[in-house]
């Protein structure tokens, strides 16, 4: 359940990248692991991010966890629909499930992530 042509962190997170932006959400495997999705705390536009830094955080009936930032750069957008509505997460989390865009500053940190193939090995190993 992890669409190619996205690329995963460790932490959970996914990036499709759009020139010299990246749509960030967080994993099929992250939402089911986390359960109900209640809150999202996530920074405002123009708010600078670092890479392997959280930046935000997802509330769950479980759980409070860190969204990680994969990439260094600033927000140039926020999902407010999702921050309204956190069980879009659940429903479509590669799609409408999108959290923030960000402008990078350094696309080569891109190389740092996986494929949806060496996710998808990563995983099973946690399990």
């Amino acid at each position: 359940m992890n669409p190619e042509g996205l690329l995963y962190s460790s932490e959970h997170e996914w990036v499709r990248r759009k020139g010299d932006h990246v749509v960030l959400g967080i994993t099929d495997y992250a939402q089911q692991a986390l359960g109900d999705i209640v809150y999202l705390e996530v920074p405002e536009e123009g708010t600078q991010v670092v890479a392997d830094e959280a930046f935000a955080e997802v509330e769950s009936v479980k759980a409070v966890s860190d969204i990680y930032s994969p990439v260094t750069g600033e927000i140039v957008k926020v999902n407010q629909k999702v921050i309204e509505s956190p069980e879009i997460i659940h429903e479509d989390p590669y799609g409408k499930g999108w959290i923030v865009v960000i402008e990078m500053s350094d696309p080569s940190e891109l190389d740092n992530l996986m494929t949806a193939e060496e996710y998808e090995e990563f995983t099973r190993e946690l399990e």
